[in-house]
């Protein structure tokens, strides 16, 4: 043993390298044990998109229909109740559609007043009251309608409305006789 001290104290590169050998050696036993290792999985993620739907009591038919209107004379009134049927909260508006007059010289839609009001949400199952101060959402003749803004509606949750009309007392015999038609469209983005 003796001989192998004086060896590799006589060639000390040489016993640098033994060394360096040795280090690598060692490392790469250590380096190459085994490894802990763990995996953790979440099948089946599952996506659906919600809905947005509208149940309109009067779907299909006129919210008011008034004949032998006098100019003046108090506003005739319908009413309709709009439902968000959806799963999702939405934006709910009130649009005007094309307006027909019977006499486009006098067209009687500049002098019908209309004011569209929110009564309010339905409680257990209860219609609100339209007795008044509920909001108005619109107000203004039928000519100069077009989008009203009704609020966000949660799901499930209906409002009723209440439409009234009449016909302006500056109304002139002009329009004796005249109609006009319209459609009313509930949307919800």
């Amino acid at each position: 043993m003796r001989t192998r001290l004086r060896i590799i104290a006589a060639q000390p590169r040489l016993a640098l390298g033994a060394l360096i050998t040795l280090l690598l050696a060692s490392g790469a036993v250590v380096g190459s044990g085994a490894d802990f290792t763990a995996s953790s999985a979440n099948p089946t993620n599952t996506f659906a998109a919600g809905t947005l739907s509208i149940v309109n009591s009067q779907e299909g038919q006129a919210v008011l229909s008034a004949s032998d209107l006098r100019p003046g004379e108090a506003a005739r009134t319908g009413v309709v109740d709009i439902r968000n049927s959806g799963s999702l909260d939405g934006a709910f508006t009130l649009v005007r559609g094309a307006v027909s007059n019977s006499d486009a010289g006098n067209p009687l839609d500049a002098k019908l007043n209309v004011t569209v009001v929110d009564c309010g949400t339905f409680s257990g199952g209860n219609a609100p009251s339209c007795d008044g101060g509920d909001p108005v959402r619109y107000t203004g003749t039928l000519a100069a309608m077009g989008t009203s803004s009704l609020g966000t509606y949660a799901a499930g949750a209906e409002h009723r409305y209440r439409f009234e009309v009449a016909l302006d007392g500056s109304a002139g015999n002009a329009y004796q006789g005249g109609s006009a038609t319209v459609e009313f469209d509930f949307e919800a983005s």
